[in-house]
Formats: C-alpha cells, structure tokens, sequence
C-alpha cells in the first residue's frame, strides 16, 4: 500500500433513484400495510449504504436492526421473529432493516421468509433485507419481491469522487481511477485510500497495477473464499479466460480443457459450480465482476501463469491466434518488453481476417504497448487501443489509454492521432466544446504528415461546433479543410480513394472512426434570406466571419452533428468490420512495429457532403441540394454503416424523410452486423429523428427507447441525451407530463453540462408542447418565447424554426399574437424554400390563429388542403382541432363536430393522448359524445391499465395500488394518465363512476343472457 489519503465520508448516495424509491414506497404503503423488499448487489455496490439510507430517513416509528447469531437476537422461528416485531413496533410502523441476510443459517433463513409473508399479523411493518449478489439468491428468499444495485452510472462516480477528494483529482487521474472501479462505489473509495496526494495530484507516477490484489481482497471481503483446491483452479481458469473474452461469460469446453493442461491427471467438471459461478447452456460466467477480478489478482503467481499458459496451448490448438497471444503474453513472468511477442500482438489485431471483436483488438494493443520498449512505437500501440475501444462503445477505457500514449515521447503525428481520438470520445460523451479543441489540435499536429487525416480531425471539430450551436466556430473549422476537387482532378493529387470493400490501408471493411463518433448527423438546412435561386457564392475570406454567413434558417430534423462533418473516413484505421491496422509513424506505406498506415485522397462521398453542408451554412442553397443528393444517391450500392450514415443525414437535410428512414434502417441493420457497437446509437438516433418528423411517434419512441439504452451501454452520455429529447418530444402528445419532464430533466442535465444547443433546444421545446397540450397556452408561450424569438438565450440555429408553429398557437391563444410576426416572417420563407413537406400547411394554419373571423376560415380549409399533400396524422389532426375550436366559438356545431372528430381519430391514430383529450372535451362542450374510451366503455383499456382503474375506483391511492400490484408508483402514474385520457375522464370520482357503470351495465347484459 502506497496511500497516504485520509477520504472523506460520503455524505449522501450517488445515484440509485430508482432503488430508493423502490424503499421510499415500502415505508410510504406503512401508512396502509406492511410490507417487505430484498436489496442485493455485488460486493461494494452499496447494500449496507442503501439500508442506512433507509434507517435515517424513516421517522414514522422505530427501526430495529436484526442479524445473524446469538449476540444479534436473529429468532430461529417466524413465530419467534413476528413476536419480536410486534413488540418492537407497538403501535407505531415499524422498519426492520436484516444486512447480510444471506449469512444466516438455512433454519433462521426460513423463518425470515416465512415471517415476511405473515408480517400483517404483527402491525404495519416494513422487512428490508439485503442480500448479496455475487452468489445466487437463496431460495428462502427468490420468492420476495428484489432490487437489484448495479454499478453506478460514470456521472455518478464522477461526483462521488469529487466529493470525496474536494474535486482535486487531477484529470488523467480522475478518468484512471473511473476506469479502474468500473461503478463500483467501495472500489473507487479503496483505490483513492492507496493513492498519496502527490499521485492523486498527478505529479507522481501511479502504482501500477492501482487495483492490486490487496484493494480488490479488501473489497471482496469474505466472498473471496473458496472451499477446496480443485474450486480454486475452476474459479481462476475462469477469471483468466475472462480477460480474453469478448463478454462476461466463456466457453465451459474451453476452461476444462485448460483445467485438463494444468493438472493432467485431474478430471476436471463443472458440476457443480461454486456458489460464485453461474452457468448457462455451454458457458461460465461470475455472478460478480468485481469477484471475477480478485480471484485473478488473489491467485498465486505462478499458478495463474500456468492457468493463462493452459488457455494459450488450448486456443492455439483450437485456431484462435489473437486470444491464444493474450493468454501466451500473460503467461511471462516480469514486466521486461518482449518485442517479437508485441510484434505478433500488434499484427494480429491488425489482420482483418481474424475474427475478433474491437474490445479483443483494443485488449491486444494495449498489452502489445506493455510489452513495446521503443517509446513512438509503443505510443501508437496505447492510440490503436484507444481508437478500438472507442469503436466498442468503451470511451471510459479509451481515455486511460490515451493518458498512456501521452506519456510515451512521440512525433507529432502520433500525438496528433491520439489527440483526434481523444476529441473523438469528448464529442460522443464530454463537453463538446472540449471536444472542439482537441480536434483542433489534432488537425494541426497531422496536417504536415497526414493531411487527409487532419481533414478528417478538422470536419470532427465542425461536428463539435455544430452541437455546440456555434456558428461561426463551424464555419471557420471547415474552411480550414481543403477545397472542393473537380472529380476529373482527384487523380492528380494522389492515390485513388478506397473501394468501398477496403479501408483506406486495403484490409477489410476498414471502419470509419470518425464517422463512428455522431458525424453525419441531422443537421439543419438553412431557408435564404432572399428568394430561393441562384445566388453569389460567398467570399470563402469571410466564411468565418458571423456577419457574413447566412444562419440556417431550419433544420429538417435537428440532430446533435454537423451531418458528415465527422463522417469523413478515417486514415487512422481502427478495426474494419471484423478488424483493424495500427497506426504508423509517418505518412507513407512503409510497415513498421505498429503496422501499416496508407493515406489515400477523401472519397467523393465525403467531398459532396462537406460541399453540400457548407454551401447549406453559407446560404448557398443552389450549391447544396446537388451535392447532398449524390450523397444519398450513392447510398443505394453501399452498404458500409459510414455511408449509409451519411446518406440519412443527408436525406434528413434535403426533406426527405422517406430516404432517410430507408437509409437509417440499413445502417442499423448494417452497423449491427458489423459489430460496430458505437454506431448503433447513432442509427437509431436517426431513424428516431427521421419517424419523428415524418410525425410517427410510437416509432420515433419505440427506437429512441432502444437508443437510449446502447447509448447508455456504450457510454455515450450525449448521444443518450439527444434520445431523451426525442422521448421527451414523442411524450408531449402522449399525456404523459410525468415522463415528459423526467426526458427533459435528464436531457438537460447532459445538455448543460456538456455544451449540448441542439439537445437543450428540443428538450425545452418538448417541455413547452406538452404545456401547450394540456390547455396551458401563458406557459407554453414563455418557455417558447426564450426559444425563438431574437435574443441571446435563443435555441440553436438550425432548430428553433421547428418550435414557430407551436409558439404562434401558444402565444394567439394566450392573447400575445404582436409577439409571432418577426418570427413567423422568418417561418414563412423557411416554408416558400419547400424542404419541409409540413411547413406550407403548419404557415396557413399559423396565419388562421392570426387572422380576422372573415379570412381565418378560408385559412383552416387551405391548410388542411396542404396536409392532405402532405400527409402526417399529427400536424393534420391538430389543424383539424383548432379548426373546430374556432367553428364551435363561431357557433357552427355540425361543421365543429365533424371537425373535431377528424382530429380525435388523427390523435388516437398516432397516440397523441393530451390532445386527444382536448378534441374529446370540445365534443363534449358541442353535446356529442366522443369515440373510443369517453363513450363510458372500459374496453378500450390494456389489462393493467383496467386493473389500476378498479383500484382507484374503489378508493385506493396510487401509493397503495403500486403496493397492492408490486410495481412502482411512478408506474401507476403513468397507466393511470393514460386511463383518464382513454376514457375522457378529469377526475377520480368521474372514473369511479364510470366503472360502476360499465359494471353495472355488464351485469345486467349477464342477467338478460341467463334470462
């Protein structure tokens, strides 16, 4: 132990919302019922934490603590243990909070659970156990409702760590220690414990490893033991193979094979397992990580020498090279550089013929970076592993190797590879303006020797901008890159671009790094400020300057990148679709220790795109349409994730949102296939944007769901908050006001902190339309106000237009109609450019809320003649509701009712609740009775959804309902909005009587059928 670090005492919990308020309902329901929970969660995770939390909150009566063994008074009987309670609790609820509960003997583990399913009989009692997680969960207890820990979010971690050390953790420090505790509270603390100030400082060397096997031991504590010998071997062969796997689990054949090598006289068998190990079909797997790390840190040396030599004559004999060389790396004793053993790692990870997954490829570059002497050398291994990890979706583990790469002393154009990297991982999870910087960098550090791949950096720091809402930024960073080439030049200037089979190197599906980071995202497709046509391009001196860009006026479909800014394909190759090269030290093709590097010229797809987009910017919208659409044109022969990628965005920009969802579900389907684990948030993030505007919502949702979660798993915090925002948009019409603000509330949290424009501009937009959609016009109109009208806090460029039609509605309804013209001036030449299929009619529909009784009319009706061109249930339906509104107000009931019905069907057709729910009341104001739910039938009703309905017709609160049900009450919440839209309802009582009602009525068709 090196440490000298007195840490600091958490003060409060970091994360677990949803495990806290799991235990925040069970001593909610004491007011009504008893109640019981089991909480489990690997060593460290904060089980002990979570019951503490529990303890200290609870102030409605006492809480008593019971353990194993005699000194602790555990009852060896639920008849024992309910007469102790009932004791302890009086008449007050009482809390009973059992840690450990795991180590109580069979007979008194019984009794607990028996006692937790009679706790009714001994008052309102509350039963917390915790259990652990690195063992399956005892029988006694499988039946009792879990909640599981998991390791903590890297926001979460971050903030833990600063409150334990006053946030002075130097920053190459902080992300090693992040990486190194993988979420786990209690080992991030312990390895701060090791650290000195001076190493958590940075200005002394880090221990290396920093997790050593004493840290680990301490946080395993006593589930670091094993029976027997024989136990020992399984567990460590297993935690050995682990290292070389692509995922938790590995191969049963593989680690018997290898027990086989290491004892030959042995029969080695995996029945049965030990408590810590988990089988399924033909594989083994921890129940802990953390467990899976001690025991391989734990073992003796020479034996987990001879367990990693086992696997390596196993996988060798097998065929596998790349996962053999691992095992064979690990097998050497001493840390001396091993150069033709580093030579041969960093060549096959470089093979694209070798099947192996990117965190396998990243895996043996940084092992072949420890093995490497030469300092350059070894720098552009630690880079290769980074780009590879960040291609994984790992961008946590990508910044580590950077810092390792830095310090290695190499030539600019190594340092200028890790640099784009590291803006790379910034640009997908960090503040983007950071990103921006290091891109810059980067570009400047390869422009001498890789001038293609300073393009690239230079197009990715335009990405950066472009999320950043940066104009001018975006605008001076892409005239750093070079001009436009004529297709008959392109020879001229140097090699030939890639075919679309091979990487820019010849191996194999080279994968685009650069476009694997949010390049070719949905961007904005600015409207002129004179009449669409021709126009003098711009003087490229100026391009930089603000004041002489046009501003983008639109944006088809925001995303969070300047479409195919970071598209352009990488030359620091970093995987292909099954592998990758590692990088060199110069800008030739000669090979060298790390492998091979060939520059070749920025294919034409890449050059249109940037064409395209920087016409688009500068206002040169004659220049874009042309480029863009060969962008999306040559996307129908290509199949590569880059490409399609760049063909969505591309469709997105030109209004075609049907081209981009073709585009957008071939990149999936193709990213997918290619195993290129950071692109698939990217492909749903598209294809979510593209449903949305094209007014699907249930897709749009139903894809950003999915995104939101591999954005989650691949640690892209900024990619996540984008799919927050689109959930949040889709749960704006869904009368969810619940869900809306959690999306915003997360959207915003990421946005804010990380320079996000385009992501904090949809959240507040989404906030406002569901304002806007619950009657709430005063609110609507001020959130939308600080969005697009002139000002600083104005949304990001190529946005706010989206959000015009509905602060016309917000503000003509809240009887500010002087505030819309400057903003609906600018609308309406957005709409004559006629990119945005939606834009004519929502115009025509914005001009009726203005206008006077003898023109609105004529209005309504030309607006709802242009969204039968153009299609969309939703925009159409609300054209069809506020027609009707106006009708009803003119005293025109029939022309009203039929009015309104065509926008309730439109709104029950693509799920908009709230609005629903307005066409419903306006019906009834005209004395007709809606369709569907409101006509007092509970048929319309999801079988959960009619179940929550009873409970709370017969009285029950939400609370008691999600205790009654087993589920969360923020659950019951949100079924039950749904049931008061579905049915037309606005109250409890109405619900209770109409499913007295519907009951009634149900009855009396039985008694007419036995008649």
């Amino acid at each position: 132990m090196t440490g000298e670090t007195t840490v600091r005492t958490a003060v409060r919990i970091h994360g677990r919302s949803a495990q806290r308020e799991a235990v925040r309902a069970l001593l909610d329901g004491l007011r009504a019922r008893s109640g019981h929970l089991v909480v489990t969660g690997e060593p460290g995770l904060g089980r002990t934490a979570l019951l503490q939390w529990a303890a200290d909150s609870f102030r409605a009566g006492p809480v008593l603590r019971l353990g194993p063994g005699e000194d602790r008074g555990a009852p060896t009987t639920a008849g024992e243990l309910l007469t102790t309670l009932r004791k302890a609790a009086g008449e007050a609820p009482l809390l009973v909070c059992v840690d450990d509960a795991h180590l109580w003997d069979a007979p008194a583990r019984s009794a607990l659970s028996h006692a937790a399913e009679r706790l009714h009989t001994a008052g309102r009692v509350a039963l917390l156990l915790s259990v652990a997680g690195h063992r399956a969960v005892d029988p006694e207890f499988a039946r009792l409702p879990v909640v599981r820990l998991d390791p903590l979010a890297p926001s979460h971690a971050d903030a833990l760590l600063d409150e334990v050390t006053d946030g002075s953790t130097d920053p190459a420090v902080r992300e090693h220690l992040l990486a190194e505790a993988e979420g786990n509270p209690a080992l991030l603390l312990a390895l701060v414990r090791r650290l000195t100030p001076a190493e958590l400082r940075g200005l002394r060397p880090l221990p290396r490893p920093t997790a050593d096997a004493g840290t680990l031991a301490a946080v395993a504590g006593s589930a670091l033991t094993c029976p027997s010998a024989d136990a020992r071997d399984l567990l460590l062969t297993v935690a050995a193979a682990v290292r070389a796997a692509d995922g938790p689990d590995v191969d049963t054949r593989l680690v018997l094979d290898a027990l086989r090598h290491l004892d030959p006289a042995s029969a080695p068998t995996a029945n049965p397992l030990p408590d810590v190990l988990a089988g399924a079909g033909d594989r083994l797997r921890f129940h802990s990580p953390l467990l899976c790390r001690a025991v391989h840190a734990t073992a003796a040396p020479d034996r987990r020498r001879a367990a990693h030599r086992a696997l390596a004559d196993v996988l060798e004999a097998d065929g596998q090279p790349l996962p053999a060389l691992l095992h064979r790396s690990w097998s050497l004793s001493g840390p001396a550089p091993v150069a033709r053993l580093a030579d041969r790692l960093a060549a096959v990870a470089a093979d694209g013929t070798t099947p192996a997954s990117h965190g396998l490829r990243g895996t043996a570059y940084a092992r072949a970076a420890e093995l490497t002497a030469d300092a350059p050398v070894r720098a552009e291994r630690y880079t290769a592993a980074a780009e590879q990890a960040l291609l994984g979706g790992r961008p946590d583990r990508a910044r580590p190797l950077l810092a390792a790469a830095r310090d290695c002393a190499a030539p600019a154009v190594v340092r200028g590879r890790a640099e784009r990297v590291r803006g790379l991982a910034e640009l997908r999870d960090g503040p983007v303006g950071d990103a921006h910087q290091s891109l810059l960098l980067a570009a400047s550090l390869l422009a001498e020797d890789a001038p293609a791949e300073a393009a690239s950096a230079a197009l990715a720091a335009a990405d950066a901008a472009w999320a950043a809402g940066d104009l001018s930024s975006c605008l001076a960073t892409l005239s750093l890159g070079p001009a436009p080439v004529p297709r008959d030049a392109a020879g001229m200037l140097g090699p030939a671009a890639p075919d679309a089979a091979t990487g820019a190197d010849g191996l194999p599906g080279a994968v685009d790094l650069a476009g694997a980071v949010d390049g070719a995202g949905p961007g904005g497709v600015p409207a002129p400020t004179d009449p669409p046509g021709p126009r003098h391009a711009a003087d490229s001196r100026h391009a930089a300057d603000p004041r002489q860009a046009v501003a983008p006026r639109h944006a088809t479909v925001p995303g969070h990148a300047t479409p195919g800014y970071a598209a352009v394909p990488s030359a620091v190759l970093a995987g292909g679709r099954t592998g990758g090269a590692t990088p060199r030290t110069d800008a030739g093709a000669r090979g060298g220790p790390g492998g091979t590097r060939v520059c070749g010229a920025v294919p034409d797809p890449v050059r249109d795109h940037r064409v395209g987009m920087r016409a688009l910017l500068e206002g040169r919208l004659d220049r874009a349409a042309p480029s863009l659409g060969q962008v999306v044109e040559r996307a129908r022969t290509d199949d590569r994730p880059e490409t399609l990628l760049r063909a969505a965005s591309a469709a997105l920009l030109l209004g075609n949102v049907d081209a981009a969802r073709r585009a957008g579900a071939r990149a999936l389907a193709a990213t997918r296939q290619s195993g290129s684990e950071a692109l698939v948030p990217q492909a749903l993030e598209y294809l979510a944007y593209a449903e949305l505007r094209a007014g699907r919502h249930p897709q749009a949702r139903a894809h950003a769901e999915e995104g939101l979660r591999t954005a989650l798993r691949a640690g892209q915090r900024n990619t996540a908050a984008h799919h927050q925002a689109v959930l949040a948009l889709a749960a704006s019409i869904e009368d969810e006001p619940a869900a809306v603000a959690r999306h915003v509330t997360a959207a915003l949290a990421t946005a804010r902190r990380h320079g996000l424009a385009q992501a904090a501009t949809l959240a507040e937009w989404a906030a406002a339309r569901a304002d806007l959609g619950r009657g709430r016009p005063q609110d609507a109109a001020d959130r939308l106000g600080l969005l697009v009208l002139p000002g600083p806090g104005r949304g990001h460029f190529a946005v706010w237009r989206l959000a015009v039609p509905c602060f016309v509605e917000a503000a003509a309804l809240a009887g500010r109609p002087e505030d819309t013209h400057e903003v609906l001036t600018d609308f309406a030449g957005w709409a004559a450019f006629g990119a945005d299929p939606q834009a004519a009619a929502q115009l025509a529909r914005c001009h009726a809320l203005l206008a006077p009784p003898d023109r609105a009319d004529d209005l309504y009706r030309r607006a709802l003649a242009r969204h039968d061109e153009a299609g969309g249930d939703f925009e159409r339906a609300r054209t069809a509701l506020l027609y009707g509104k106006w009708l009803r107000r003119r005293r025109r009931p029939r022309e009203a009712r039929g009015r309104l019905g065509t926008a309730l069907a439109g709104f029950d057709r693509c799920g908009a609740g709230v609005w629903a729910a307005q066409a419903r009341a306006e019906l009834r104001a005209l004395g007709a009775a809606p369709q569907g739910g409101g006509a007092g039938t509970l048929t319309g009703l999801t079988p959960q959804q009619l179940r929550i309905a009873r409970h709370v017709a017969e009285g029950a609160t939400n609370r008691e309902v999600a205790l009654t049900l087993a589920v969360s009450t923020r659950t019951v919440d949100y079924h039950l909005r749904k049931v008061f839209a579905v049915l037309g309802v606005r109250s409890r009582l109405e619900l209770a009587r109409m499913v007295e009602h519907a009951d009634r009525t149900r009855g009396d068709r039985r008694a007419g059928d036995r008649m």
